[in-house]
């Protein structure tokens, strides 16, 4: 490694001492983005932008939620959001927060700080996406918070950390040559843990089916406490994601995390017995929020809603397990999780529970 390398790396993230946190840990709010691209909601925006206020009301319960909305949307989104879930005006061109805002990083003086990764609209599926590009650096911006930038293109939805060191992302996502044409997963390996403060990756071989994320981990699995994987599965065994699942679970049989404990993994099925609702619906379970204090979770309107529910209140005892129908959401190709980002509480942060 030669000098200019080692100088650099100095003076990374995880040079400077930072790292990202778990979702479970504490949050000094949510952030959204208010729906404004209405080729992508298939003339249902009326509906999709309902379906997010359920979504931010729900989170709003446990912690303060910030709508990012294009100005010429605030007053569309002030007559359907609570007064007490803070509006700041940023231009827009969608609404999936998880891909396009920071990815929040904090050190153990309590500084926080956001890494801005390169964004080209899930591998170039949509145009135009040049206000989402910038919405990451803007949101710091605002906040007063040092950029970490890189041109590592990738998706807060393409990774899920445990906060102690691990990382575990899909191949089918990160390598794939629409994202980082000439990546090593070597190279994607040593920027994501030096962003983000990890120490291991483990790389899953992700869902080769899904052309609208290309496999985000968050619809195949994500952790939900040190040592603890939950996985998306499918209730039918001859349907393609059963062996797409059944590959990845394989990938994550035997591994261990950074500290070198046994990850565990735990199962939700997805939401098979929904009616076809266009290609890209999102049917996954997995894709939810851990706030603090509770999981809002989907519901579809179908039976596997109460299995889901009881997988959720045994995975989180302590949390309070709220349920949100997300079917307008879900024609977007994205769930819960997908349209939000948690930013983590420090110090320096307002307390939980005040609405700026």
């Amino acid at each position: 490694m030669n000098d200019m390398i080692l100088e650099a790396d100095r003076f990374s993230p995880s040079g400077l001492g930072f790292r990202m946190p778990a979702e479970w840990e504490p949050h000094a709010r949510c952030w959204m983005a208010w729906p404004c691209h209405p080729e992508i909601w298939e003339g249902r925006i009326k509906d999709v932008r309902r379906g997010y206020a359920g979504v931010a009301h729900a989170i709003r319960q446990f912690e303060p939620v910030t709508m990012v909305v294009s100005p010429e949307d605030h007053e569309n989104a002030r007559t359907l959001l609570d007064p007490s879930i803070d509006i700041l005006e940023i231009p827009l061109t969608d609404s999936w927060t998880r891909d396009t805002g920071p990815c929040f990083v904090i050190n153990a003086q309590g500084d926080l700080g956001g890494v801005d990764f390169r964004f080209n609209a899930w591998g170039g599926n949509y145009e135009p996406h040049d206000k989402d590009a910038l919405l990451a650096r803007r949101i710091l911006d605002h906040l007063g918070l040092p950029v970490f930038s890189s041109t590592l293109t990738c998706e807060g939805g393409a990774i899920t950390v445990d906060g102690e060191g691990t990382l575990i992302t899909t191949e089918t996502c990160l390598l794939n040559p629409n994202r980082n044409p000439g990546w090593t997963r070597d190279e994607i390996d040593r920027e994501l843990k030096r962003l983000l403060g990890v120490e291991k990756v483990i790389w899953l071989p992700g869902n080769e089916d899904e052309d609208e994320t290309n496999g985000h981990v968050d619809g195949v699995g994500v952790f939900v406490r040190p040592g603890l994987v939950l996985m998306e599965r499918s209730p039918d065994p001859d349907a393609s994601f059963a062996r797409i699942m059944a590959e990845n679970v394989k990938a994550m049989e035997g591994q261990t995390d950074a500290r070198g404990r046994p990850i565990e993994l735990a199962f939700c099925d997805e939401a098979q017995s929904i009616p076809e609702d266009g290609d890209r619906f999102c049917r996954s379970y997995v894709n939810s929020y851990i706030a603090n204090g509770g999981v809002v979770i989907p519901s579809y309107g179908i039976s596997e809603d109460d299995w889901a529910f009881e997988t959720f209140a045994k995975l989180f005892p302590d949390r309070k397990i709220v349920s949100v129908p997300v079917n307008d959401i879900a024609i977007g190709g994205g769930g819960i999780h997908c349209i939000t980002q948690q930013e983590p509480l420090t110090r320096a942060s307002k307390p939980t529970g005040q609405s700026s």
